[in-house]
């Protein structure tokens, strides 16, 4: 994968959460643009967790992205 299409995820407005499938077979979602950090270079990318934790992504090694619909759906309530 190019750069550039990852840059394009991370840069789509509104922000649609997506997961990043890379060559061994991991996924890592990412939930917000906050949560990802580009290198300069275009190398890598640092994909943070709601934990805290991260993951350091070599580009070269993603296979696919997948957008997920970020709306989520209403439920119908009941009226009493």
């Amino acid at each position: 994968m190019q750069m550039k299409e990852l840059q394009h995820a991370y840069n789509t407005q509104p922000f649609e959460p997506f997961v990043i499938h890379i060559a061994d077979g991991r996924k890592v979602r990412v939930d917000h643009p906050d949560f990802m950090a580009l290198s300069p270079a275009g190398r890598a990318t640092v994909v943070f967790d709601k934990t805290g934790g991260f993951e350091i992504i070599d580009v070269l090694l993603i296979s696919s992205l997948k957008v997920i619909n970020g709306k989520m759906r209403s439920r119908s309530r009941k009226k009493l």
